[in-house]
């Protein structure tokens, strides 16, 4: 035993120094400066996790010092982790452009990049909502890149807003009253809908899901924040499809992250408060086009009316491990944007209840 412990203990020091730990991390602290293996904080807010190769690899926004680092100065930054606890510096896998005319021009707003693997065309997509330079939160735009590579360099497509001149789904079982009327909205929040039709919805707050089955998915605040949009991408992820649902609509909810657990989808939002933390909120479905039920606040306990300081980002299923959820979330520091800190913490299901409690620290044996 003391000798398979020696060795074992070996090659841990061998693969941390081999890419440049000093010191490494065993256990997950919310809230604390978490260090890559420069010994800088992590840069990668707002951001999402994905597995590929048995490594995960976290994207999220490079934010830099003071209020102007809540635009895009820089990019989107890339780390890699083969344990979750110790991240690896890969870089910025999207730069801002010099180009002041690009959408993506240094200043504009990049937020909540997630990067999907489309494995029918072997490429990586990247999906952001992007805010266009010098016009604040007015554009409301969807952005995509892509890569050969998983950390990029990815080259920027386009931008846009959804599904212009569409309406949404509806299935048999949707009835006459729940559907769109645009020759009479029913309420302010259906005129918001109707008034964007023509150039296509608004897209803020974001995320993206890959299927069972390899459809992806892309999940956005829209209708000024009002209402979540979810739209089908077409099979090589660069585009929509034009089927996508109004999920919670007028009951302002961003910030989502969507997972699939046991053949049911379910989805953890925010409220609509800035930059300033509120109460979570999580929902269910059967089927990736709904109904979707509102099951209230996952999270309990001291801090729980305020998601414990933080904001949903992602969750993350841990590779390995049944029922293993991490949910992901940022506590903004918009005075000091790269001050922001990272809220991980495990998920529990009790009675298909989803749970979040605040741990000052704790580590992946959690979850047996």
């Amino acid at each position: 035993m003391k000798i398979y412990f020696r060795i074992s203990t070996l090659v841990l020091l061998v693969l941390f120094l081999s890419e440049g730990f000093a010191q490494s991390n065993s256990e997950f602290t919310p809230g604390a400066i978490w260090n890559d293996n420069n010994g800088v904080h992590i840069n990668a807010h707002g951001g999402g996790v994905m597995l590929f190769k048995g490594r995960y690899y976290w994207f999220g926004e490079h934010k830099i010092e003071g209020e102007k680092g809540n635009t895009a100065q820089v990019g989107v930054h890339c780390y890699s982790s083969k344990d979750l606890y110790n991240w690896k510096d890969e870089g910025i896998a999207l730069k801002v452009s010099d180009d002041l005319s690009s959408d993506i021009a240094k200043g504009s707003i990049i937020e909540r990049p997630k990067v999907v693997y489309n494995k029918r065309t072997k490429k990586f997509v990247m999906w952001f909502h992007l805010e266009l330079l010098g016009e604040e939160y007015k554009a409301a735009r969807s952005g995509v890149a892509v890569a050969d590579q998983i950390g990029g360099p990815y080259k920027f497509l386009k931008s846009y807003r959804p599904n212009p001149g569409l309406l949404p789904f509806y299935d048999q079982y949707t009835s006459a009253d729940e559907r769109l009327n645009c020759q009479a909205p029913a309420t302010e929040v259906d005129g918001f809908f109707c008034r964007d039709i023509s150039g296509g919805q608004m897209a803020r707050d974001m995320t993206v899901f890959v299927d069972d089955d390899g459809k992806a998915y892309h999940l956005f605040a829209s209708e000024e924040n009002y209402t979540l949009h979810l739209a089908e991408l077409s099979p090589d992820y660069l585009s929509h499809t034009g089927k996508f649902i109004r999920i919670h609509a007028g009951r302002q909810t961003e910030a989502p992250a969507l997972f699939k657990r046991g053949g049911f989808y379910y989805m953890v939002g925010s409220g609509c408060t800035g930059w300033a933390p509120n109460a979570a909120r999580w929902f269910k479905a059967s089927s990736i086009w709904g109904p979707w039920t509102f099951m209230g606040n996952p999270c309990e306990g001291k801090g729980s009316n305020l998601t414990f300081g933080g904001q949903s980002t992602h969750v993350l299923p841990v590779a390995g491990k049944k029922d293993a959820f991490i949910f992901m979330a940022d506590k903004w520091n918009p005075k000091n944007a790269i001050d922001g800190r990272y809220l991980w913490l495990p998920m529990v299901f009790e009675n298909d209840q989803l749970k979040i409690r605040w741990k000052d620290s704790w580590d992946l044996s959690t979850f047996q």
